[in-house]
């Protein structure tokens, strides 16, 4: 789950404060000209993205999107589904397979294959689809922050779109998706924490 912000530190303090929840420092994104924070859920995080590099921000698919995003202020927007075969998901929807890079604090390299970031992110309502090139220990969700609830991870995503467009685009699926009405959108993301739900929107 990816929320664009304009302040990574003010971003930080604000969900940390609202929704109980800590991040993690990330890392810069190479040619890509955003920076991140982590708020790892176990299997599954928020991601924190803000622009680095207006240059190459505006040079690439996904920091455009957080470009633009954030300059309507802090929000949602877009989402990613995990696999383990993004070529054949590629194959599939008739995508164009790109990867992606960044540095730990640790000095260890993250790496990734995505498919279908730019048709995903012109809305929000449909996710981009990626593959680790990592370790389990090493995904991002499985960082250790000091959390002031426990979460539980992702429970629902809301988003706005026409039902048969997205049963086309994940194909089979037993993703927790609560659809609604109006213009496509990604509307909300519900994280399970102790005693309840944390919600984001």
């Amino acid at each position: 789950m990816i929320y664009a912000v304009g302040d990574l530190d003010a971003a930080s303090t604000r969900i940390a404060e609202s929704l109980g929840l800590s991040s993690v420092a990330g890392g810069r994104h190479p040619g890509w000209g955003t920076e991140n924070r982590i708020v790892p859920l176990g299997a599954e995080y928020l991601e924190l993205v803000t622009v680095a590099d207006p240059v190459a921000a505006a040079a690439s698919d996904f920091g455009r999107a957080v470009m633009n995003a954030t300059s309507r202020g802090d929000q949602l927007v877009g989402w990613a589904v995990a696999t383990d075969d993004v070529a054949a998901v590629a194959t599939r929807l008739n995508l164009d397979v790109t990867s992606g890079t960044r540095t730990r604090p640790d000095g260890t390299t993250l790496s990734w294959r995505l498919a279908g970031v730019a048709r995903a992110l012109r809305s929000g309502a449909l996710p981009f689809f990626i593959e680790w090139d990592a370790p389990a220990e090493r995904h991002p969700g499985r960082a250790t922050a000091d959390h002031r609830t426990h979460p539980r991870g992702i429970d629902w995503v809301e988003i706005a779109s026409e039902a048969e467009a997205i049963t086309a685009w994940l194909g089979e699926s037993d993703l927790p998706v609560r659809m609604t009405t109006g213009a496509p959108a990604l509307c909300a993301v519900g994280i399970g924490v102790t005693g309840g739900e944390a919600v984001l929107r």
